[in-house]
């Protein structure tokens, strides 16, 4: 059973075709006692769908009277019309008439139910209620508060928090995510100019330990290990490691350097080979003596 099974009127974001949508659903009949058991009995015993399809139907105005209850969030009416519709669909499939309870009083949840999901969906970005408690808050500390322009006083958050059954504390952190709202944290252009990036209260990520340890061992090494290792070499070997490996702006081709010094390419690659080599050889030595850490 689906809502396009069901075929209910069309309803989109536009004011008119809600309110046509609102005239239609107020236009069904309201079923006897016995008409709805007996298509209940018949949804439940043979899969009736054309009876399940009358019981959504002749209560798709309970679901608009509920959503307007909900208005002052600021979600779209229509959106909170369709997430109350299935629930009551669901509440239609799970509706069992023997228990002697009107078909309205047993969707109530559903709907509610639905409705809550959507508002906790949607109202924030950061999701705002989680907990059971945070979500009996999250619905009811508005309408309990008895001023909604001042914070809660300590007095009348005890009163809110006996009233719902949580603890205090409770009830002003919720007070102060009400009292928050969502930030980018993009920069936000406005009339060409561009707002402060809440990404600049972020730490710089480079400052992390480990990365400035890092660097600091490297700049080390480069500095004075690197330096002692290159001492090492005789000139020629030291000219064809830097010009190789050490120039930033243009390093030396094995050609180039075969005839600065007037030996074959292959001559050049092999002497580089060699001198890297003494070089790997002289900082394992250097860290060897290091002292350990304790």
């Amino acid at each position: 059973m689906t809502v396009t099974a069901m075929n209910f009127p069309m309803m989109s974001n536009q004011a008119t075709s809600l309110e046509a949508y609102i005239h239609t659903v107020n236009g069904y009949p309201i079923l006897s006692q016995e008409e709805e058991t007996s298509l209940a009995v018949r949804l439940r015993d043979y899969q009736d769908v054309e009876a399940a399809r009358k019981l959504v139907m002749t209560h798709l105005r309970v679901v608009v009277s509920i959503a307007r209850k909900y208005i002052g969030y600021g979600l779209p009416q229509a959106d909170l019309i369709q997430e109350g519709n299935i629930g009551l669909m669901k509440a239609v499939k799970r509706f069992d008439p023997d228990r002697g309870v009107r078909l309205v009083s047993f969707a109530m949840h559903w709907i509610k139910a639905e409705i809550h999901e959507y508002i906790l969906r949607n109202w924030r970005m950061v999701k705002i209620a989680t907990t059971k408690g945070q979500r009996k808050l999250f619905f009811n500390l508005r309408s309990l508060k008895q001023n909604n322009n001042h914070s809660l006083t300590g007095a009348e958050a005890d009163q809110v928090a006996q009233t719902l059954g949580v603890r205090r504390e409770e009830v002003l952190e919720m007070e102060t995510r009400f009292s928050g709202q969502d930030v980018s944290l993009e920069p936000v252009v406005e009339d060409g100019e561009e707002s402060f990036s809440p990404l600049a209260w972020l730490s710089d990520p480079e400052a992390e330990p480990t990365r400035v340890l890092a660097r600091e061992e490297y700049e080390h090494l480069s500095g004075t290990e690197l330096g002692q290792a290159l001492h090492s070499l005789d000139e020629r070997s030291r000219r064809i490691v830097e010009s190789r490996w050490l120039s930033d702006e243009h390093p030396a081709t094995l050609h180039e350097l075969a005839a600065e010094f007037s030996i074959s390419a292959e001559r050049v690659r092999q002497i580089e080979q060699k001198a890297m080599q003494k070089m790997r050889q002289h900082l394992m030595l250097e860290r060897s003596e290091l002292p350990e850490l304790h």
